[in-house]
């Protein structure tokens, strides 16, 4: 054996011939064989080695080496072998066994030679490359034998590791690590070779004490590859080792776990706590109490002492969540999530308490989780081990609630994952954990995180519903539920929730569960309470609010749209409980609500025919639960249907009434005189039966009910008169019977009782009537009508008709088939049908009503009727006609009732009436837009003192200023939109006959004093209240003047000037304050000087005048005006004009009169008292002198003099301009005298006409022929308009005005500027 200290290569175990360039390292299988044989056949044997070792311990390599393997032996055992002979040795022996020939050869003639020295030789040297080296021999020979080689590799390393208490050493180290290794082998059970395990595990679990990672690193994942291959189960004499060492093997793994900072030490930690845990280890000895200092002896330090004093003597508890918060807190995934899962495998063991679960969550492990998730960026490993401890967690509810707050922000973004994912593990427990945060503590959502959960949970639902993604159970009703929550959140309420999720939830959640599955009864148990609490919670919040209302109608229209054609179809196969859950919902609905909706809602319930609906459900599930839930909706059903609380008769009757209709019918015919329950039923069943016949329902043959209702006037109908029952009960009997009574007229087959009608026309003429506000079948109309005994009482109900309906411009209504409410359309039905009274009884009324000559109102509204039913059916023309209607007319038409301003009143009234009654539809006809232009001429006569009365109904008709108020509104809303409406599109053209219809309104009001306060109409949008008459404010003008197409903006424009002229003339005469501010003028100014150099010269013209009003003294003050009047529009429009007019040869008369709009600015500016500084320096000397030039005498126009007749009194003007302005004058002057034609005024007013073709673009051209002549007869301005008599006169005055200051050597008058009433 070699034991030299040379550093030589030793020769003596190895021998290696010269190399050959033919050679083939990498030969492998036969090819290796042959090669081996050709060179065992080709080189003489070898009967030793130089150490004289026999011939059986040398292998020949396949590059014709040979090694001796009791040499290798030798050397590698020898601690004191020079570490680089062995590691050469170590190195050869490496690349020999990788030649699979070497390696088979020493496998088969000596497996187990190498074990002794490969084990000795790790335990010998100091030297991480060699202790790698025998490492990767011992994996290669373990790997490429059987499990003998593993065997005695295990038997020996374990050997040695049993054999002494550890101590730090690298040795050690590299001992662990090989043990770790061969115990990796999933041959047999590596573990079975262990000799003394019980010493084995004794060092392991002791050597957890070294201050050292490496080695702990080492020993805890030997000892976990020993716990999982089972061998600690038992001994080989059938005794149990490892619960001599449970308690401090968890103790000082927990401590271990504790102290280091090696993702490697926790991970091999966590892999043998889980293996505990998952065996009851670490949950039996905190149950036990098995933790003891006598159990082991070793050195605590600070930790273990804390844990020895842990919460209510159990250390165990709180050092194991002390240790796995590093764990948790690693970068490393692959740690966390193992974590994660020791706490998983820890809390599912079945001897898991509470108190346990409790003094993790106290311990802050819930934290840790919840930034796991946070910073997880929702990988599905991490998320699901999370997720599903987060879950058993929340068993300590208390102490878990505050922690669930604090993390409630992490699991959103998780939701959102995994609400994308069909059934994912872990979808449930994420909603629950967010349905929990959220009921016990409602304020933690903030209005964003509400806004997030709804969009997502209505995508999980819209999935659901359309078959995309199953969902399970509690699955749906976690997402139905946490919706709910959310609705009731603080955060939720004044907020914009996202309406439109939550109706999209509900939708799909009624939806998706719209089947007879025993599955989704349940879910749709879930998705009712979803409806309920959400109609809740709108009547809850403003019930104003749009965005409520709006939510409200969308549970009444899935209820109405779905869920109702569904039941209908499906009640009889589903359950009870089910069926009760409907019910509720609907009743819900029926009772918090009274407004239209509702209403509709009853009546789409009544029009699927309820009743016998709801007594089909008492006959599948005769119980007294359902018996009330039936009578108490159907009850609610009647509140809503007939009002005035009608069904309290049902509701106080329900526990007495029977469930079959039959049994319902046989009451009736019981006395209940001295039964007060039997009278209660009485009133219950008629009040059914009466609703049910409203909608064509029977609930039992039409034979059998009128001789129930026969039978129980018979006996009743002496207790009625005693009792003096209501009319509203009588008056129902009546209505019910006359529907049974016309059905038995029809068929002559069911036979009646003469006696039972005669008590009952007995009993009806003792009660009041009120047949307009009843609710009757046609064929119990007609009925009636039919009976000649009730003509003079139905008389009366007809009058009374026509003065609810007719007279009181209400509106004549076509309501729904079988409304049973009593219209012009049932009326006019009746007189058709002929075989009734109706014609003779309208025909007998009318005559006696003119007879009488003191009922002019109810003459007219007769009249109207008769129009009206003439109107609807022709049929019913001709029944009036052979009722002697001719008569009756020809006796109207020889009286003197009505005066011709009384007539002109009736047709307006009645033109109103006709566009009232067919606005609302949204559509406004021909005739619509006709009946408009006839209100606005009527509106034009009264500026001549007539139609003075019908003006008045036109401007204070509430409905026409709602009318007009709405258009206006929906116009300003459009803004630049609105451009795009001209009067060629149909909002257009109704727009301007609207405008048209406010002008001559303004018109009207002028010649109306005393009835507007014309300041009204200045009010700030702010503090703008309706108008009580036909009116649009000045703000709304300029809106429409700004965003209007061309005509609209010139009507708006005479709308507008028509305010300020009169508000003018109320400053000047009646010295009333301006109320409007200054920034309200400001801003009106602002848009009227965007106007005055518009294409259309009409409207810059208005708004230029209009300009001058609000300059003028009787609208501002004196400082007001002069800041106005210094605005840069006002300067720039100035500086336009003066630019233009004094350019030279470019100002002819029609150039002139482009800018004549200008020129009223430049005039207003020049009245100021005082005039803006700038105004020189515009009008400087060039300038005027220019526009002197540029004047001749066929260009001179009355606003060019009267401009420098303000420039002249301003002292604008020179000694010289005005002698050259008098010659142009003059020579105008003479121009004019001598011109041959007629005066302007004659040719400009011509007369027009329509005709009567009733073309729309012609009446509308008529409106606004007559608006203009209007505008240029009645302004401030109107001198202006006169022609050459205007200009004449201007002339007249600026010569005037010239001489008087030359005569007075330049001194200013302005006296002259008053007699002009020009501005």
């Amino acid at each position: 054996m070699y034991s030299g200290d040379s550093e030589d290569i030793p020769d003596y175990y190895y021998y290696e011939p010269p190399q050959n360039d033919n050679d083939n390292y990498g030969c492998d299988g036969d090819d290796d064989d042959e090669e081996l044989q050709d060179s065992l056949s080709s080189e003489p044997p070898l009967t030793t080695c130089s150490q004289g070792h026999r011939s059986t311990l040398i292998l020949r390599t396949r590059e014709g080496g040979s090694i001796c393997l009791l040499c290798f032996s030798n050397l590698v055992s020898d601690p004191l072998s020079p570490t680089l002979h062995v590691s050469y040795a170590l190195s050869q022996l490496s690349q020999a066994i990788s030649q699979p020939p070497f390696l088979r050869s020493l496998l088969t003639f000596h497996p187990l030679l190498l074990v002794p020295p490969l084990v000795r030789a790790l335990s010998s040297f100091d030297d991480d490359p060699i202790a790698r080296q025998i490492l990767d021999l011992v994996s290669v020979l373990c790997a490429a034998s059987d499990s003998s080689v593993l065997g005695s590799f295990v038997a020996r390393v374990s050997d040695r590791l049993s054999s002494g208490a550890l101590a730090w050493s690298r040795r050690q180290v590299y001992m662990l690590h090989c043990l770790g290794i061969l115990l990796k082998f999933e041959k047999d059970n590596p573990s079975a070779h262990i000799k003394d395990k019980y010493g084995l595990i004794s060092n392991l679990v002791g050597g957890l004490q070294l201050p050292n990672d490496e080695i702990r690193g080492e020993i805890l994942f030997v000892l976990y590859k020993l716990s999982l291959l089972h061998y600690t189960a038992e001994d080989g004499d059938g005794t149990n080792i490892l619960p001599a060492f449970c308690s401090k093997l968890l103790h000082l793994s927990m401590e271990a776990l504790v102290k280091t900072q090696s993702d490697d030490v926790r991970l091999n930690c966590v892999a043998l706590l889980t293996v505990l845990a998952q065996r009851g280890f670490l949950g039996n000895a905190y149950a036990a109490g098995t933790i003891s200092n006598s159990t082991y002896s070793y050195e605590a330090d600070s930790s273990m002492q804390v844990a020895e004093d842990g919460i209510d003597g159990s250390p165990l508890n709180v050092l194991f969540a002390e240790a796995i918060k590093g764990p948790l807190l690693s970068t490393d995934s692959q740690v966390q999530i193992s974590t994660v899962n020791l706490l998983f495998y820890y809390l599912t063991w079945e001897g898991t308490s509470s108190k346990e679960i409790q003094v993790l969550v106290e311990e802050n492990i819930a934290d840790y989780l919840f930034e796991i998730l946070r910073l997880s960026e929702c990988k599905d490993p991490v998320v699901n081990s999370c997720l599903q401890v987060l879950d058993l967690l929340s068993t300590a509810k208390h102490a878990f609630k505050q922690r669930l707050v604090v993390g409630f922000a992490a699991l959103i973004p998780v939701l959102q994952y995994v609400a994308e994912i069909p059934f994912h593990p872990v979808q449930s427990q994420t909603l629950k954990l967010i349905f929990n945060c959220i009921s016990d503590c409602p304020g933690i959502p903030s209005a964003s995180q509400i806004k997030e959960l709804l969009i997502v949970l209505t995508r999980m639902l819209e999935k659901h519903a359309k078959g995309e993604m199953s969902m399970l159970p509690e699955t749906f009703m976690l997402a139905c539920s946490i919706v709910v929550s959310l609705l009731k959140c603080p955060s939720s309420h004044g907020t914009l929730i996202p309406e439109v999720s939550i109706k999209e939830a509900m939708q799909h959640a009624v939806l998706s569960c719209l089947s007879v599955s025993e599955e989704n009864s349940h879910q749709l148990l879930h998705s009712l309470y979803f409806l309920k609490e959400v109609y809740a919670y709108t009547h809850e919040e403003n019930s104003a609010d749009s965005r409520i209302v709006e939510l409200r109608d969308c549970v009444k229209g899935i209820c109405a749209v779905h869920l109702l054609p569904w039941f209908t179809t499906f009640f009889k196969e589903i359950e009870e409980e089910t069926v009760l859950g409907i019910l509720e919902t609907f009743h819900s609905i029926l009772v918090w609500d009274s407004d239209t909706q509702a209403t509709q809602f009853a009546e789409n319930l009544v029009s699927s025919s309820w009743f016998s609906l709801s007594f089909g459900c008492l006959g599948l599930f005769p119980t007294e639960k359902m018996k009330q839930m039936v009578y108490l909706i159907l009850s609610s059903l009647v509140d809503v249907i007939l009002e005035n609380d009608s069904g309290q008769s049902i509701r106080d009757a329900a526990s007495s009434l029977p469930s079959d209709p039959i049994d319902l019918l046989f009451l009736l015919g019981e006395k209940g005189s001295y039964n007060s329950k039997l009278s209660y039923s009485h009133s219950a069943i008629l009040t059914i039966l009466y609703t049910c016949s409203l909608y064509d329902e029977r609930l039992a043959d039409d034979k059998l009910v009128l001789a129930s209702l026969e039978e129980y006037i018979l006996v009743n109908g002496n207790d009625f008169r005693q009792r003096a029952a209501g009319s509203s009960l009588v008056m129902r009997l009546l209505y019910l019977y006359g529907v049974y009574r016309g059905l038995a007229k029809v068929s002559y087959q069911i036979p009646y009782s003469p006696e039972a009608e005669r008590i009952l026309l007995q009993l009806v003429n003792g009660n009041e009537w009120d047949l307009v506000s009843a609710r009757i079948h046609p064929i119990s109309l007609k009925w009636l009508f039919q009976q000649e005994k009730f003509c003079e009482p139905l008389s009366d109900q007809i009058l009374q008709f026509c003065r609810s309906n007719i007279s009181h411009n209400s509106g004549i209504t076509f309501p729904e088939k079988n409304s049973g409410t009593v219209n012009v359309q049932a009326i006019a039905q009746l007189v058709a049908s002929g075989d009734n009274y109706g014609a003779r009884l309208l025909v007998c009324l009318w005559t006696k009503l003119v007879k009488e000559e003191d009922q002019e109102s109810d003459i007219i509204s007769l009249l109207n009727l008769v129009i009206e039913i003439i109107s609807i059916s022709a049929a019913a023309s001709d029944e009036l006609c052979l009722s002697s209607i001719g008569n009756a007319i020809h006796i109207f038409s020889h009286s003197e009732t009505l005066s011709d301003d009384e007539i002109w009143l009736a047709v307006i009234m009645k033109l109103m009436e006709y566009f009232i009654t067919a606005e609302p539809t949204g559509t406004w006809t021909h005739d619509n837009l006709l009946v408009i232009a006839i209100l606005s001429l009527a509106l034009n006569h009264s500026t001549s003192k007539a139609l003075m009365e019908a003006s008045k109904t036109i401007l204070f008709n509430s409905s026409l200023v709602s009318i007009v108020d709405g258009m206006i509104s929906e116009a300003c809303l459009k803004g630049p939109a609105l451009a795009d409406h001209d009067e060629g599109t149909s909002f257009g053209q109704r727009l301007v006959f609207v405008l048209l219809l406010n002008y001559f309104s303004l018109k009207s009001l002028r010649v109306l004093p005393g009835v507007m306060d014309w300041q009204s109409f200045f009010n700030p949008p702010d503090r703008t209240q309706p108008l009580s008459l036909i009116g649009i404010p000045c703000h709304d003008l300029c809106r429409l003047m700004y965003f209007g197409s061309p005509l609209v903006k010139l009507v708006a424009s005479h709308c507008l000037l028509e305010l300020f002229t009169e508000i003018t003339y109320q400053r000047t005469s009646e010295f009333e304050e301006l109320k409007c501010t200054v920034e309200y003028l400001t801003s009106v100014i602002t848009i009227l000087q965007g106007l005055v150099f518009y294409s259309d010269q009409r409207v810059a013209l208005n708004c230029s005048r209009c300009i001058s009003l609000i300059f003028g003294p009787e609208m501002l003050k004196l400082d007001d005006a002069s800041v106005i009047g210094k605005n840069n529009w006002s300067r720039l429009i100035v500086e336009e004009l003066a630019m233009s007019l004094s350019i030279p040869s470019l100002a002819s008369k029609s150039f002139i009169n482009q800018h004549n709009p200008a020129i009223y600015i430049a005039l207003a500016l020049l009245k100021l008292e005082n005039i803006p500084s700038w105004m020189r320096s515009v009008f400087d000397d060039p300038c005027i002198s220019g526009m002197i030039e540029n004047l001749t005498a066929g260009n001179v126009t009355s606003e060019i003099v009267v401009l420098f007749r303000e420039l002249l009194n301003s002292g604008f003007l020179k000694a010289e301009q005005i002698a050259s302005l008098h010659r142009v004058l003059l020579g105008c002057r003479k121009r004019l005298y001598t011109d041959n034609a007629k005066g302007d005024s004659e040719d400009e007013h011509v007369k027009k006409a329509v005709t009567m073709s009733g073309d729309l673009a012609e009446v509308c051209e008529y409106l606004l022929f007559l608006m203009s002549s209007k505008s240029s007869q009645d302004s401030a301005f109107a001198e202006l308009h006169l022609g050459g008599r205007s200009l004449l006169k201007e002339i007249e005055l600026f010569l005037s005005s010239s001489t008087t200051e030359d005569e007075s050597q330049g001194q200013h008058i302005r006296s002259f500027s008053t007699q002009s009433g020009t501005l």
